[in-house]
């Protein structure tokens, strides 16, 4: 699969990525070019991954960024672009054409990548969770029929959970589902999902059967489906490149083929696809506090005050050396998570947890201290490191918010041996 994936893209070797242009700094550094260098740990296949991937963002990512963010311009035809190289199906099966490739190898393309525009990233990542989620507990007559067409990222899918009732409190969703001989009727409503309107695919959690997490199933529904209605598109802080809109119900007619696993099945296929969304938010974090870095620390070199370059001064140089610490333990534990995923490791969940409440919360304040060091220029549009604090603030909300978070890891504290 290796060899596949990387005779897609114009690659040749790892050390052909060029520099970073990061708004209207002065100097240009390559993105290894600093500590903690993302490389550090991984495999020659890994570093080829990660190599093509900053690529493909430099080229066709960073240079429209900004513009996409200001106008909330949803670049459909980059993904289009990304999905050549392998990347609209990163852990999906290859005879469907996927990828293959594991939760660790996805989250270091999905940190290269988020370096350039964090919420283009973001939205990829969601992509591939529904595909992996089709992939996985899908018929082998839906994986046929969808994941073709998803992989290309010709047509692309959205994750339906979170309802205007229900938040981290997911297992109380109320969009009811009733089964009405071959089809199930569709009454409710989803909030807050990311290509909600733009997508082609949806896969809706819904409750058919009791109350609580046994009675939630998982339906694939198609965007022109007769009763399918969606919101006004959402006006946010951050994650401008990618549409948030409501999906609305009314009467809806879903076939019983488009059922997802099995009737009931549905809380746990949305937990287990959560656990591998939460690490590829967490690398998304990963990439947009790498950049704000390395910004940073290009701007305190060439900034002067009292006379002489901010980097002169002590309490800038522990503040630099704070940030890479906070970013290279992010990444050493979103790593770790990744690796314990692969190998369906039972505590996997809780290391996940951990994992993505420490590099959401740690990235994002590497980006408000990156902004803080640029001082006033760092609130304006002309530099990037704004762009990067608003795009990872609702990392510590989605995916479950860092109060379900540290509600996980201190279940399993003090659970009974």
């Amino acid at each position: 699969m290796f060899s596949r994936l990387i005779q897609k893209s114009n690659v040749t070797g790892h050390n052909i990525f060029s520099k970073l242009i990061l708004g209207n700094a002065l100097t240009q550094r390559t993105f290894f070019n600093i500590v903690p260098n993302p490389s550090v740990g991984l495999t020659d296949d890994q570093k080829q991954f990660q190599t093509m991937a900053l690529e493909f963002a430099q080229e066709k990512m960073l240079p429209f960024a900004e513009k996409w963010d200001k106008e909330e311009f949803f670049p459909r035809e980059v993904m289009k672009q990304a999905a050549e190289l392998g990347f609209g199906g990163l852990y999906v099966k290859e005879d469907v054409g996927g990828s293959g490739l594991s939760r660790l190898d996805a989250s270091i393309i999905i940190e290269a990548l988020a370096s350039a525009d964090v919420s283009t990233t973001a939205f990829i990542s969601i992509h591939n969770m529904c595909a992996g989620l089709i992939d996985i507990y899908g018929t082998e007559e839906q994986r046929q029929k969808y994941l073709p067409s998803l992989v290309t990222m010709e047509k692309i899918a959205s994750y339906c959970l979170t309802e205007p009732g229900s938040g981290s409190d997911a297992a109380s969703l109320s969009t009811k589902a009733v089964r009405d001989g071959d089809h199930f009727i569709l009454n409710g409503s989803k909030a807050f999902i990311s290509g909600g309107g733009d997508s082609e695919v949806y896969l809706v959690m819904v409750r058919t059967g009791e109350k609580g997490p046994k009675g939630i199933s998982c339906l694939l529904i198609e965007k022109d489906t007769p009763g399918l209605s969606f919101g006004k598109k959402e006006e946010k802080l951050g994650w401008n490149t990618q549409p948030t809109r409501a999906l609305i119900f009314e009467d809806c007619r879903v076939p019983v083929a488009n059922l997802i696993g099995g009737e009931g099945q549905g809380f746990n296929i949305a937990m287990n696809a959560l656990n591998g969304g939460r690490i590829n938010i967490g690398a998304c974090s990963l990439g947009g506090a790498q950049a704000s870095l390395v910004a940073a620390r290009d701007h305190v070199k060439v900034r002067k005050q009292f006379n002489q370059p901010l980097e002169k001064f002590q309490s800038i140089q522990f503040k630099l050396a704070d940030m890479a610490t906070k970013l290279h333990a992010s990444r050493v534990m979103i790593r770790t998570a990744a690796t314990m995923l692969d190998n369906k490791d039972p505590s996997a969940h809780v290391y996940i947890a951990m994992a993505k409440l420490f590099a959401c919360d740690e990235c994002f304040k590497v980006c408000d201290d990156s902004l803080q060091l640029f001082g006033g220029y760092g609130y304006l549009k002309d530099y990037p490191v704004e762009r990067y604090l608003r795009d990872l603030r609702v990392h510590r909300i989605l995916e479950g918010s860092d109060a379900v978070m540290r509600l996980l890891t201190s279940r399993e504290i003090l659970k009974d041996e």
